[in-house]
Formats: C-alpha cells, structure tokens, sequence
C-alpha cells in the first residue's frame, strides 16, 4: 500500500510537471502571437492608433484664424494647401505612400488615395505625433475592392513623421507611409488645429 500511496503520488508530480511544461509553452505562444500582433499594428500608418513612444510630445495648438474650407492635395508635385475659400492659408510639403504613382486600390498597395474625401476623425495618440483621418474607403471604394474579392484598406491619415518617419529621414527615403500623406511634426499641429470635421479633402494625381 505504500508503494501504491508513493506511485500515485509520482504519478500527479508528474501530471503536475507536465501541465506546467503545457502552460509555459502555452504562455509562449501566447506572448509570440500578442507580438506579431503588435508588429502588424505598428508597420502599417494606417493603423494609426498606438500611443507616441518618443521623446517629443505633440503640442496641441489653438487657431482662430479663417475657416479652413478645403485641402488639396497634389501628389506629383509633393504638395498640400489649406484653402479659406481661394485664399491658400498655408503650403506643406508632403511624403506620401511608399508606391507613390496611382490612386489606392487595394489593402496593402501602399499607395496613396486620389478623389474627394472629408476629414471625419481625429487621433491626439496617434504614433505619428497626431493625425487627422479621412473617410477612405468610401461606398465606391469598397465595391472596387470586393468586385475582384479584395479589401480596399482603410485609416488613411494625415500624420507628422513619428519614429517610422525619422528613421526613413535617416535613410533619405521621401515616400515612406502606408499610404498616408505625411508633413513634419510641428506641421501636423497647425493642421490639427485648424481642420475640422467635415472639411473637403481633395487629393489629385
């Protein structure tokens, strides 16, 4: 009977060891899923939604100038204006998707949107300093994408450079974004405080 009490007592050491070997290498799964996740998130602009992690922190300004009632945006030439009416407020040199030529299709294409949009968001978190959203995909988007069974991508911003965005500095590359249209971080606040929901976005070839 001893024997017997001291083998059933292996026996659960050993079930016990065997379910903490399983648990562990569970967590590590679970750890290796959570950081592919979070490396998804990151590579994409588009995703836009993880808090700054560097050093310089946006500063949020206040504007009380003439009404933004338009921004145009034209890619060939790396060029952004605010308008109030016909009046250009301000110009902002722009880097753009990292497949520049073309309007977006599909999720992934890395190109940049052509058409008319509105601003319809705004993201004080944003991991590209701060950012302002626009309402790609639209209705007609979506019908493009899924008439040939693709998704046409979405969180199209724009945002200040970010880490992503210095680091693409550092290495000289002018179109670096997922399909966003990037300015610098201090040029990001001015467009953060002077659009508003609802502003016309047109963006041209």
């Amino acid at each position: 009977m001893k024997l017997a009490k001291n083998c059933s007592a292996c026996y659960f050491t050993e079930i016990n060891a065997e379910n903490k070997r399983s648990e562990a290498e569970m967590i590590r799964a679970i750890r290796a899923s959570l950081a592919t996740a979070l490396l998804m998130v990151l590579v994409a602009c588009g995703s836009d939604s993880a808090p700054a992690t560097y050093s310089a922190a946006p500063q949020f300004l206040s504007y009380d100038g003439p009404q933004v009632t338009q921004v145009v945006v034209n890619k060939s030439d790396r060029l952004m204006f605010l308008l109030s009416d016909q009046t250009i407020l301000k110009t902002y040199k722009i880097h753009l998707g990292n497949e520049p030529v073309g309007s977006k299709q599909f999720e992934g294409d890395g190109k940049t949107p052509e058409g008319i949009f509105f601003v319809d968001r705004f993201n004080p978190r944003s991991q590209y300093h701060l950012s302002v959203g626009i309402n790609y995909p639209r209705p007609q988007d979506t019908a493009r994408a899924m008439s040939v069974g693709r998704k046409p991508g979405g969180d199209i911003f724009f945002h200040g450079r970010g880490p992503d965005g210095a680091a693409a500095a550092r290495e000289n590359k002018n179109d670096w974004t997922a399909g966003c249209i990037a300015v610098e971080d201090a040029e990001i606040e001015e467009i953060y405080a002077m659009l508003r929901t609802g502003t016309q976005v047109v963006i041209n070839p």
